[in-house]
């Protein structure tokens, strides 16, 4: 039985949820919701998080490929939101569970007073005993507010409500040291517990005609998890009781599991690392990433090396080492054109010449999240 008294948040990819002709498998929806209704009765909670509305509008419309404008991805996915709703609503009302449909966007989660209010929304529904089914709102979502994938939707939503666990419903089994696809000899990583560079070079792209999201998405939002203390699971979706085996711990797929020692990072790091919009890049020297990897130190103007994007001083800019990995997101206290001016030089040299109020790090240790 499912170990009991936990959160548990899972998201399903359209790739998963639809059948090679396309169509919402209902059949594959219902033994979803019978593992839901199992988890639940074993005193657990459960948020789904599913993909599935614009091909399920798509099969609705009769279009026989996925579009490539806006406006008919947006039509798409407004006829399929009621489609899938309802797919998951009819089942567990059977089974006597309730379900609530939570629609975000981006704007939803990037403002910090709404992305309260979202955690409030999902907390109510949970202790109110329905189940929360969350998507993106498509139909509204302009392109630089869109989540780019339902992985990282999961993942700001297990933030969100301080999940146990996060298991991401996959048409692969994992992580694989080399596409199985290309390397039949490659063979499946059961656990990572470190992010680096060899698990981000073996994550490729998505090959689907319905997901947005493919293997590098996901190891993303893993990341983002171990910051958070959330373990997280890729693996195979339709595994019979997939759902079941990875809450009692079996293995399956690949587990990203936070080190013992760590200690989750708090909701406002979170937000800054998961929800916020990223506007653009910080590089920091050897030294400099050395000392927020190995210290959390906060990131000092002279550490910085490149600056890239066009953002402002308050903006979320991405962190990275010499190497151009990703190490960090964070809060800039520079706009990019000063940034440009300032780095590399130290703080009593920045205010001896533009004065003690503009000579501050670059990202302070409290507003920088480390992946």
């Amino acid at each position: 039985m499912a170990a009991a008294g936990r959160l548990i948040v899972f998201k399903v990819g359209s790739s998963t949820l639809v059948d090679e002709a396309g169509s919402l498998d209902r059949v594959f929806i219902r033994s979803l919701c019978d593992q839901v209704v199992a988890l639940r009765a074993a005193g657990n909670q459960v948020v789904v998080v599913s993909s599935g509305a614009a091909a399920a509008g798509r099969d609705a419309l009769g279009l026989s490929s996925r579009p490539s404008d806006m406006a008919t991805l947006q039509a798409c996915a407004s006829v399929g939101q009621t489609a899938l709703t309802e797919a998951y609503a009819e089942v567990l009302r059977e089974r006597g569970v309730l379900c609530g449909q939570v629609l975000l966007t981006r704007r939803d989660v990037v403002d910090r007073d709404a992305y309260l209010n979202a955690r409030n929304t999902l907390t109510r529904l949970l202790e109110l005993g329905a189940v929360p089914v969350v998507n993106e709102n498509d139909t509204v979502s302009v392109a630089e507010f869109t989540f780019g994938d339902n992985d990282m939707l999961g993942a700001i939503v297990s933030a969100l409500v301080g999940a146990d666990l996060y298991i991401i419903l996959s048409d692969v089994d994992g992580l694989y040291i080399a596409n199985p696809s290309v390397d039949p000899t490659a063979t499946l990583i059961p656990e990572v517990t470190q992010v680096d560079r060899s698990i981000s070079s073996v994550a490729g792209d998505s090959s689907s005609s319905f997901g947005t999201g493919g293997m590098s998405s996901k190891v993303r939002a893993a990341r983002g998890m171990m910051a958070a203390g959330i373990p997280t699971v890729i693996c195979e979706g339709r595994r019979p009781r997939v759902l079941l085996d990875v809450a009692e711990g079996k293995s399956v797929g690949t587990r990203f599991r936070p080190p013992a020692d760590a200690t989750p990072e708090a909701g406002r790091k979170l937000w800054i690392g998961l929800a916020e919009v990223v506007h653009g890049t910080i590089e920091l020297d050897e030294g400099a990433a050395a000392a927020v990897l190995g210290h959390g130190a906060s990131i000092l103007p002279v550490g910085v090396s490149r600056v890239e994007g066009t953002f402002e001083a308050g903006e979320v800019v991405n962190v990275t080492n010499p190497a151009g990995e990703l190490i960090g997101r964070g809060v800039v206290g520079y706009s990019s054109d000063d940034m440009l001016r300032v780095r590399g030089l130290k703080l009593e040299v920045i205010a001896r010449f533009l004065g003690e109020a503009a000579a501050v790090p670059a990202v302070h240790r409290d507003e920088l999240l480390v992946l």
